[in-house]
């Protein structure tokens, strides 16, 4: 790659540091920055201590994010110290959104830091890094790098495609949101909706299942929104880039996350039931049972909207399963409030789900506004969760004596032992040879638990119906 009209000169002894919080779009974005640097030599390291550029890849949607930040920030600049007294330069980079929301108080606070940029301008890293190897190695205010434009078109535009891909692959096809839900800082630090041209989406596709990847998961923000140009020119919608997306070769599974309940448009809905590939597992977040929280949270749908939505989908995947994410606590709940989001996952039933306490994020429009009580907060997330758990247990039980097929991911923790994902993103456990990893097995499942399910390889060339029960008793638990 050129950068700045020169080309970068390789070094093979130096070695970069990512750490990545939050979501999977953060983990995306780390593998692309390690990518970009790959042409200036850089190589991963696990360990701080060796590295010569290390990169905090923020995320600012829980509570304390910058705080966190800044604790972890302490340490580094120990590290850095160190190694400027050994005359050894050491960059440290915030990335991400905090540093899209804070970038100013970074430098400000944190003096040592010599790169701060935004999830939309990581694409500029190379010259970013070749610009901060040229400054003097002091620690003073003022020499550091900030790049926190929305500048995403450009960013889709200087992506290089995953060649080196796992049995399983994030790709990002959308960014942004236009939701604006008053509890959350996305919109500000992701910018508005935008999505990737559908050329450039099948591009990438294509060389991450010629390169060994399996199963795609497709990565947005609100990644239903997606409405990218198509080769001719056309708009594509999601629905009907999974149909596209289904016709190549060597690709098995394909996913999406996140959705948002408004986006699931009828042809989305028909795609669960047409297209096979299309896994059985859908992420859709609700956050709140009750219509009041909903409209207080600027949510654009109610409880009504969504039932409706989860009654359609079922009824075109009748084996589909659910998961979403909730907020308990929000400003003005009350505690029929929270009855109603008891009894709404109670009717839905879902396979796992993500809950939390609701946090105030400084510059969204429900910051400022009067808390509910923590300690109540405390016992609602008690309440919720054990029901969440309750249902996803029951859930990895009910697939006891069913033969599933699962995409093999890596070793176990016992010695002989592989695990993998079902098409409902269960952790499966099996004994099976090291050369499997990689491939699809069909396993029968013989136990449940609360995080995942175990069982043993059937004979793969014989069909299964993975719908319908086996006939034998598993453990006892299953008859």
């Amino acid at each position: 790659m050129t950068l700045t009209g020169q080309k970068p000169i390789p070094k093979s002894n130096k070695y970069m540091f990512i750490k990545t919080y939050g979501c999977q779009m953060n983990v995306y974005d780390s593998d692309r920055m390690f990518e970009l640097l790959q042409p200036l030599g850089y190589k991963k390291t696990d360990n701080p201590a060796q590295a010569d550029l290390i990169i905090l890849n923020t995320c600012h949607i829980r509570e304390k994010a910058t705080e966190k930040v800044f604790s972890e920030l302490g340490r580094l600049k120990k590290l850095k110290l160190s190694a400027l007294e050994k005359n050894r330069k050491v960059l440290i980079g915030v990335a991400g959104c905090v540093a899209q929301a804070e970038g100013e108080e970074i430098l400000e606070r944190a003096t040592y830091v010599d790169l701060v940029f935004g999830p939309q301008t990581y694409h500029r890293l190379p010259e970013m890094v070749n610009k901060a190897l040229k400054m003097d190695l002091s620690l003073v205010a003022g020499s550091q790098i900030i790049e926190t434009e929305f500048a995403t078109e450009e960013k889709f535009d200087e992506l290089s495609s995953n060649s080196n891909s796992p049995t399983n692959s994030f790709l990002t096809i959308q960014e942004g949101c236009n939701k604006f839900c008053s509890f959350c800082v996305v919109p500000y630090t992701r910018g508005a909706e935008i999505s990737r041209p559908a050329g450039q989406v099948l591009e990438e596709a294509e060389k991450l299942v010629k390169s060994g990847s399996k199963e795609i998961t497709l990565l947005g923000q609100n990644v239903n929104a997606y409405h990218g140009l198509s080769p001719n020119g056309k708009e594509w919608t999601l629905g009907r880039l999974i149909r596209e997306l289904a016709e190549l070769d060597g690709l098995e599974r394909i996913r999406y996350t996140t959705s948002h309940p408004k986006d699931m448009d009828d042809d989305l809905i028909s795609a669960h039931g047409e297209v096979p590939k299309l896994m059985p597992y859908l992420h859709l977040p609700i956050q709140s049972g009750s219509n009041t929280i909903l409209k207080n949270m600027n949510r654009k749908h109610n409880i009504t909207f969504y039932r409706s939505i989860i009654d359609k989908l079922r009824k075109v995947r009748e084996d589909i399963a659910f998961s979403s994410d909730f907020i308990v606590g929000y400003p003005g709940e009350t505690d029929v409030d929270f009855a109603e989001t008891l009894r709404l996952v109670s009717d839905i039933e879902f396979a796992q789900a993500y809950s939390f306490k609701y946090s105030s994020r400084p510059g969204t429009p429900a910051s400022g506004k009067v808390e509910v009580d923590e300690q109540i907060k405390s016992d609602r997330l008690e309440s919720l969760q054990q029901l969440l758990n309750a249902q996803q247990l029951a859930f990895n039980l009910k697939k006891v004596g069913t033969v599933q097929s699962v995409l093999v991911e890596k070793h176990g923790r016992k010695q002989g032992q592989l695990v993998g994902k079902t098409p409902y993103m269960q952790a499966a456990h099996f004994c099976g040879n090291e050369q499997l990893i990689g491939s699809i097995q069909k396993v029968r499942i013989l136990d449940g638990f609360s995080k995942g399910i175990s069982g043993d390889m059937v004979d793969n060339d014989k069909f299964y119906d993975i719908k319908e029960p086996s006939k034998i008793e598993a453990k006892g638990i299953y008859s």
